[in-house]
């Protein structure tokens, strides 16, 4: 065994206590420990900060294309390494771990110490009374395995690569088709420029001037509210049972994150099931930052008919004359988060009442342009669901290779490598 300090140019420590955001959210990406995801940096609604920062802020590191980012915590073990044309700024328990490129590859060392092995050591080394984390000392002393030649280590590292950068690039057209549905919905619902608003006039409501023949009403008008399942630890399960919708499901700033489902075999109600373009909305936070309470996510294609959700979800079931992709539009693109999320309370984790969702005021269009809508933006869901599911195959597939490749017991040393993954 070879200590991980012998193979690299350079094991540093960040301790920043404080993030100095920007003030118009542009700028360098700071990442934490939540950024740092298993292979790839995850920077969607990052922090960020601008120039005048960057300098102080990575006095005592300043990452580079191929260098490490290891997490000390929370999630403890997590490493990705810092591809072309990111510039991040280190976060508080981030470690930057620089790979000597005449040992070892930095895509391969990157996928070797997310394999078991080295992950179980980790884990094991992790100390702390309510936070494990990982002690600098033993993260240079961390015992690497015997290295496969270096010409060998850079085939594995970019067949594996090759997986996440298709995950990456399916994330970015997600983003993508969320903003297109984004702009769209406040082209017609916010800014009122929907098909033929020439020859429709504003007349005056409660919520300012808005288009003759709309309505403004509360959400309690057009759909009913129902809260998860409570559950026990013994009702989720490694195999089996039916996916369980959570907090962990919601992305911060609003969106599914597939990875955060878990499966579920216990009791619940029918009216607890969650079906593919269902809307669920966060009810809790586990953090003071109001990113994900009040936040919409609009339930994806499953591997079953539903789901069931947890109690910290509430499911939205409108009424027969309200179009469901219309509604999840209102509840992901306009100022709804914003406003019921400052209703949230709570000393450590945060909670919001059904009630301020149901007082919820809006401005309701007439059912010809919620349909319009649908027509317009369910194509675009379709092909969000569409794009998760291939990237669940990509990750069982990078999964299923990692530690067969790592370990030398599928051999690349006289392999040509040419992948083409685009069709997975």
């Amino acid at each position: 065994m070879t200590p991980l300090s012998e193979i690299c140019l350079a094991i540093v420590d960040c301790e920043h206590k404080t993030a100095p955001a920007s003030s118009d959210g542009t700028g360098y990406p700071i990442v934490r420990t939540m950024n740092i995801g298993r292979g790839r940096l995850e920077l969607s609604n990052v922090r960020r900060i601008d120039s005048s920062v960057y300098v102080a802020w990575t006095r005592r590191a300043v990452p580079q294309t191929g260098d490490l980012i290891l997490a000390r915590e929370a999630p403890v073990g997590n490493v990705a390494v810092v591809t072309a044309g990111i510039e991040p700024a280190l976060g508080q328990r981030t470690v930057l771990i620089r790979p000597n490129p005449e040992k070892v590859d930095a895509n391969f060392l990157t996928y070797r110490l997310l394999a078991h092995d080295i992950q179980h050591w980790m884990r094991g080394v992790a100390s702390g009374a309510t936070v494990p984390h990982l002690n600098m000392e033993d993260i240079r002393a961390l015992p690497m395995p015997a290295l496969p030649e270096l010409s060998t280590q850079v085939k594995i590292g970019t067949a594996l690569a090759s997986f996440d950068d298709l995950i990456e690039n399916n994330r970015r057209r997600i983003e993508v088709l969320e903003e297109m549905a984004r702009l769209l919905y406040r082209e017609w619902f916010v800014h009122f420029r929907f098909p033929g608003h020439e020859d429709v006039e504003l007349v005056d409501s409660d919520l300012g001037p808005i288009p003759k023949g709309w309505l403004v009403c509360a959400v309690r008008d057009v759909a009913e509210l129902v809260r998860g399942r409570s559950y026990r630890r013994q009702d989720l399960v490694e195999d089996g049972g039916l996916p369980f919708l959570n907090l962990k499901c919601i992305a911060r700033g609003g969106g599914f994150r597939k990875s955060g489902l878990k499966r579920y075999d216990g009791k619940y109600k029918e009216a607890q099931q969650a079906y593919p373009g269902d809307t669920v909305i966060a009810m809790t936070d586990m953090t003071q930052e109001r990113k994900v309470v009040g936040r919409a996510a609009r339930v994806p294609a499953l591997d079953s008919n539903f789901g069931i959700i947890s109690l910290d979800l509430t499911r939205v079931l409108p009424v027969d004359s309200v179009d469901r992709d219309y509604l999840y539009g209102m509840f992901r693109f306009s100022s709804f988060s914003e406003t019921v999320k400052e209703h949230a309370n709570g000393t450590n984790v945060l909670h919001l009442s059904p009630d301020r969702i149901s007082e919820y005021r809006f401005i309701m269009p007439p059912t010809q342009f919620q349909h319009s809508y649908r027509t317009a933006a369910k194509p675009m869901h379709l092909l969000v669901d569409k794009l998760m599911l291939q990237n669940e195959v990509l990750r069982e597939g990078r999964d299923l290779l990692l530690p067969r490749l790592v370990s030398g017991e599928l051999d690349l040393s006289e392999l040509d490598l040419d992948l083409d993954l685009a069709t997975v």
